[in-house]
């Protein structure tokens, strides 16, 4: 909903009148649920696109990491506002970095990405999957049910929750998932007047990010039971792309970047994904989809 109304008040401030409409989604329905069970990313978008495709509404806000990479169609990312941070941060109840936890702590997390990258840094830790909104995993670390929360800096800043607690994860060392931070803006392909409209909300450097990661992620073919990480970094016009894919043991990692001009983002993304696939990234991945 917080970033529903940054949207909103981004075309309110173009003259446009706009009007939340709350969706509960499938994955809202299933919050004590391991998602990738039941559909994975698809849970938290299906409800919201099905409302968009019946006219119901005309905008659908989503954070981009639970989009799946392909959009049904009719419907197209037609706004990236500027993104938010994407690191992962551990937040603990005294503010502890994970160096600092002590062997065996408990961590957590119901990411597979997560899951992997903690247990490469500290194999020690104790991983127990969460799931349930922000306030739900922070009443949960305070009742003293886990040690401490591996989540993304995005979600806590824009509630502005338990920052003081929360200690940031290099990027470089834990990469955080593909599109995690932007705001993904959905609508009709065929509402060009709302489409211009939405161009007003579009951040250009945003967009090239989420472009480059997007085109990673959907070259890749990955589904919801991969781990898979993805980060493009402008400096001016040159883009870097980073990414990961790992066995859900985390026993195999593949990790590459690329770099080129920030108007070759799409291929860009494809040629990182390419580069891993060659390495091994598609046995990795076929795995992981098995049953």
């Amino acid at each position: 909903m917080i970033q529903a109304e940054i949207v909103a008040a981004a075309l309110r401030a173009r003259g446009a009148v706009a009007e939340l409409v709350p969706i509960k989604t499938s994955g809202d329905h299933l919050a004590q649920a391991a998602l990738a069970d039941f559909g994975g990313k698809a849970l938290f978008v299906k409800e919201i696109e099905e409302a968009l495709l019946d006219g119901r509404v005309d905008v659908g806000v989503h954070s981009l990491k639970d989009m799946p990479a392909v959009l049904p169609s009719g419907l197209r990312l037609a706004a990236f506002p500027a993104r938010e941070d994407p690191a992962d941060v551990l937040v603990t109840r005294e503010g502890r970095a994970l160096a600092e936890l002590a062997p065996g702590a408990t961590i957590g997390t119901s990411s597979l990405r997560r899951i992997v990258l903690v247990r490469a840094a500290r194999p020690d830790l104790r991983i127990e999957p969460i799931r349930g909104n922000v306030d739900t995993r922070l009443r949960k670390l305070s009742d003293g049910l886990y040690d401490g929360l591996v989540m993304a800096w995005a979600g806590l800043a824009r509630l502005g929750l338990a920052l003081d607690r929360a200690r940031r994860l290099p990027v470089e060392d834990f990469l955080p998932a593909v599109g995690q931070g932007l705001i993904g803006v959905e609508a009709r392909e065929a509402d060009r007047e709302l489409l211009e409209l939405l161009a007003g909300v579009d951040h250009t450097e945003t967009r090239v990010q989420a472009e480059a990661e997007r085109a990673f992620l959907q070259r890749l073919g990955a589904g919801c039971h991969a781990a898979v990480a993805g980060l493009a970094r402008l400096d001016g016009d040159a883009l870097t792309l980073s990414g990961l894919v790992a066995s859900p043991d985390g026993a195999t990692m593949l990790s590459a970047s690329v770099s080129g001009p920030a108007s070759a983002a799409r291929p860009l993304g494809e040629k990182l994904a390419d580069e891993l696939l060659a390495r091994g990234a598609r046995a990795i991945l076929d795995t992981s989809e098995t049953p």
